[in-house]
């Protein structure tokens, strides 16, 4: 199942599990699996909210006086020694790292030690760990959202005021895209930037899908404007094609002045950088000169990273980009039992239901060593061995 945050009123932890449960993840069943962390200094309030004529679910978690404040390194050991399960937990502390990460710079102090008194605590490891246990209930796959609206003015809190948006939700955006808004209210919260950012595989527009259901989850605030709601929609891929589609930046640039020793070097450290693929084109350029086209592909919270590389690495002085969709032959990684022991195969789904099993690169050039073997015997072996 796919899912897609609209984002049209920013999105915050409470919004988010207030939509889940409006797209059908029971109330009491949330709490009692929040509570296998074990977490009982809580209450979870729900109650339905009518915003611009649009029913909502308000959800409000309420937090005892005693309630411990926890630093991310806590929190960490919290959720790996609960019983949830592995996917919730693996889940939970990506989306933790996130806000960590950005409040560790912000603050000037080291990862393991911020305190997460400022999101709430308990507030926050609610919010986190309910998005993802409403993810694996409701059976989602693959999530995506679009651009994150940026708000403006002020907000007070134990620092004093600061801007909209706070600084720990600006840090935990980059690499998303976003755009401004003539709103002078915070819509957008660390939490809910870090659940969007780590649950969503691309930014954009609604991916291809068959809508099954939507959700809303009402904000704090009532705007004047807009209803303060933050809409999840759910549906299903179109199976009988074969194959899924996604959203990636292109970004190339031609160069015609550079040691060709340093294209090998550049390409290793764009893979490194989280490119999708990298490859060459020769061309010619002005005065006929012979030149290289650089090309890479790559999730676009990964361009800003990719960029900077061909600026940093190569002679040129400027790159060109533009967003594209692809479609993708569905696959997935199985483990093959062969000659040469269990390896990592990729299992590859056909347009018309077939499947076909590719050897990794990686996997076989490991085994030509370890075996003095020449690459080419290893793919014909494990290709012969499985059935190709």
């Amino acid at each position: 199942m796919l899912a897609y945050f609209d984002c049209f009123s920013g999105i915050s932890g409470d919004m988010t599990l207030g939509a889940f449960i409006d797209l059908g993840v029971p109330a009491d069943w949330l709490k009692e699996s929040i509570c296998k962390i074990p977490l009982t200094d809580f209450d979870l309030s729900v109650s339905v909210v009518l915003r611009n004529g649009i029913n909502a679910n308000r959800v409000e978690v309420k937090i005892s006086q005693t309630a411990p404040t926890r630093d991310y390194f806590r929190i960490k050991n919290l959720i790996s020694e609960s019983a949830l399960s592995e996917n919730v937990k693996e889940k939970s502390l990506s989306v933790f790292e996130i806000i960590a990460e950005a409040e560790a710079v912000i603050h000037g102090c080291p990862k393991d030690k911020v305190h997460f008194h400022e999101l709430g605590g308990v507030d926050a490891i609610v919010d986190i760990v309910g998005t993802a246990l409403c993810v694996e209930y409701l059976g989602i796959t693959k999530m995506f959202s679009s651009r994150i609206p940026m708000p403006s003015g002020f907000v007070t809190c134990r620092h004093g005021k600061i801007p909209v948006p706070a600084p720990a939700t600006i840090s935990i955006l980059k690499g998303v895209p976003v755009y401004g808004v003539e709103i002078t209210h915070e819509l957008v919260t660390p939490t809910g930037a870090a659940i969007v950012k780590a649950f969503s595989e691309s930014f954009g527009v609604f991916p291809d899908m068959t809508v099954d259901r939507s959700g809303y989850g009402a904000g704090k605030h009532v705007l004047e404007n807009i209803p303060n709601l933050l809409r999840i929609v759910t549906g299903r891929s179109d199976e009988k094609t074969g194959y899924s589609k996604d959203r990636i930046v292109e970004i190339e640039t031609c160069i015609d002045n550079m040691n060709p020793e340093i294209f090998g070097f550049l390409m290793d450290r764009l893979f490194e950088d989280g490119a999708l693929d990298v490859y060459w084109t020769p061309v010619f350029m002005k005065k006929s000169r012979p030149g290289t086209e650089v090309h890479v592909i790559c999730h676009h919270d990964k361009k800003d990273d990719v960029i900077k590389r061909i600026l940093s690495e190569t002679t040129t002085i400027g790159v060109r980009y533009h967003e594209a969709e692809r479609n993708i032959l569905l696959r997935k990684n199985v483990e093959i039992v062969t000659s040469y022991g269990t390896v990592s195969v990729k299992c590859i789904t056909n347009p018309d239901g077939s499947t076909r099993f590719v050897p990794e690169y990686e996997v076989c050039k490991k085994i030509a060593l370890a075996k003095k073997l020449p690459l080419k015997i290893v793919y014909e072996n494990i290709i012969k061995e499985i059935g190709v």
